[in-house]
């Protein structure tokens, strides 16, 4: 068993195990069962299990022949930015990540590993079943690496959660100074996910940890709170629905199938401010909407689809008139 890796947080001491000893996972294995065999110390109320995807995927028979191109299409609602042969894409999940993560590693050669189909039931699964073998109260976080827009490197974030608080407000608190918080909201399922990695290693063979510590932030028996999809951002209101590339190509192409990504439409100052920037041309109030003379409808049409609104040419001045209205009126 590895050493315990432990620090501090809100005064409590934190440890993170992650047991050896856990046989290659193939499908239709009880995965609480794997984890108890392998822990040299029972569970107690308040621990949180977390469990790499992969295993829980494999368990539940998410492994295919073939390779991420064969399986991508099926697992993508959208792509979001390509670079070369790597696709960043919106999964059947919501989660944004290179090519769904899907997964060759850790897996017989010709073969890849989907993500599990549902994997807000499957850690509820897992809680429920532990707490009929244990009697104890423990939350559960199923994990997967993913990469990050601003930064090398992969860390560790929760795909699935049950029996946990996945956010930890402290809006309306104030800090050491008085300053008041307002939007500081740790997403402490991704933070103890990647804590949980660090334990467990990537080339360790050990698919499970237990952070003890953080019994304040798991719920009630019976209660699996709102899981990992609540950190899902919903279609639109991410500020980066597709890649800088992607976005003009998207932009240009203007079909409706692409609108959503762009979110909430714009308001009259931001687009007619976008306009003026591009084309050097300042819109006039038209009607509820803009009016823009003398430019290239394509260029305004783009702009308008780009912030939610629609564009309508002027056939009596051959297209050199462009009325411009919010996508919501």
């Amino acid at each position: 068993m590895t050493g315990p890796t432990t620090s501090a947080m809100n005064g409590q001491g934190i440890t993170v195990t992650a047991p050896d000893g856990v046989p290659e996972v193939r499908k239709g294995d009880d995965l609480a069962a794997l984890l108890l065999d392998a822990l040299e110390s029972p569970l107690v109320d308040g621990d949180i299990v977390v469990v790499t995807s992969k295993v829980v995927s494999k368990a539940e028979g998410q492994v295919r022949e073939g390779n991420r191109d064969d399986a991508l299409p099926g697992e993508t609602t959208r792509v979001v930015a390509r670079r070369g042969p790597t696709q960043i894409v919106r999964s059947r999940l919501g989660l944004t990540m290179a090519a769904a993560g899907i997964d060759a590693s850790n897996v017989e050669a010709g073969h890849i590993v989907l993500l599990p189909l549902d994997p807000d039931a499957s850690a509820h699964a897992l809680r429920a079943t532990l707490r009929d073998r244990t009697g104890a109260n423990v939350g559960v976080i199923i994990t997967d690496t993913a990469g990050r827009a601003w930064r090398d490197g992969q860390t560790d974030i929760a795909i699935g959660a049950a029996g946990l608080e996945v956010l930890e407000s402290f809006a309306g608190q104030v800090d050491a100074y008085g300053n008041d918080l307002v939007v500081t909201a740790p997403a402490v399922v991704d933070e103890i996910a990647s804590a949980a990695e660090i334990s467990q290693g990537k080339l360790g063979a050990r698919p499970f940890a237990i952070l003890r510590g953080r019994a304040d932030l798991v719920r009630e028996p019976g209660d699996d709170g709102p899981g990992a999809s609540a950190l899902i951002r919903p279609e639109g209101s991410d500020f980066f629905g597709f890649g800088a590339r992607e976005a003009v190509v998207r932009a240009l192409k203007g079909a409706t199938e692409d609108q959503a990504p762009f979110g909430a439409p714009a308001s009259v100052e931001e687009l007619s401010a976008a306009v003026t920037e591009v084309t050097g041309t300042s819109p006039v109030p038209h009607e509820g909407g803009l009016r823009v003379a003398g430019v290239d409808p394509a260029v305004i049409a783009a702009l308008a689809f780009a912030h939610g609104w629609r564009c309508e040419r002027d056939d009596i001045n051959h297209g050199a008139t462009s009325h411009l209205q919010p996508l919501t009126t």
